[in-house]
């Protein structure tokens, strides 16, 4: 089951936009990813003067957590943060999103590329809202446990 469920987290992770980020002592706040599959590696892009940008200075431990909106995926993601300067990394992940928080674009003094390399992930994969409505109705009808899909931790 291992796995499926790696292949399952890396399509649905994709398929996310958003999450909560959080590393040492910096709250979780709402931030893009970017995910390297090939290298078990979540990017973000951030501003230097954030808590996440300081935290991720001289590195720290960080949680991640998803939930895809057709409700597919729900995740933990457990990591290790870094603050790293790579101009041509930057480029690649640069888009649309990223543009709307920097004045200058990419070449914003500002711009802090965050790097978390994967070191764990609990990770619930599901059918969605209207499967997990049938298996609870189906449940109340027959008495048998809702089948709520796959779960389970995946180390990298």
């Amino acid at each position: 089951m291992t796995d499926t469920l790696r292949k399952e987290f890396r399509e649905r992770l994709d398929e996310i936009n958003v999450g909560m980020l959080a590393a040492g002592d910096a709250r979780a706040v709402p931030m893009s990813h970017y995910l390297d599959k090939d290298a078990d590696t979540v990017w973000f892009i951030t501003a230097n003067g954030t808590d996440l940008a300081k935290t991720a200075q001289t590195g720290a431990k960080a949680e991640y957590t998803v939930c895809s909106n057709n409700e597919k995926l729900h995740a933990r993601i457990d990591g290790e943060l870094q603050a790293v300067t790579d101009p041509a990394k930057l480029e690649e992940l640069w888009n649309a999103i990223a543009g709307a928080w920097f004045e200058d674009g990419k070449r914003d003094d500002d711009v802090q590329l965050l790097r978390m390399k994967l070191t764990e992930a609990e990770v619930w994969v599901t059918r969605g809202s209207a499967a997990f409505l049938y298996e609870i109705a189906k449940a109340q009808m027959t008495g048998d446990k809702p089948d709520m899909g796959d779960h389970g931790t995946i180390r990298f």
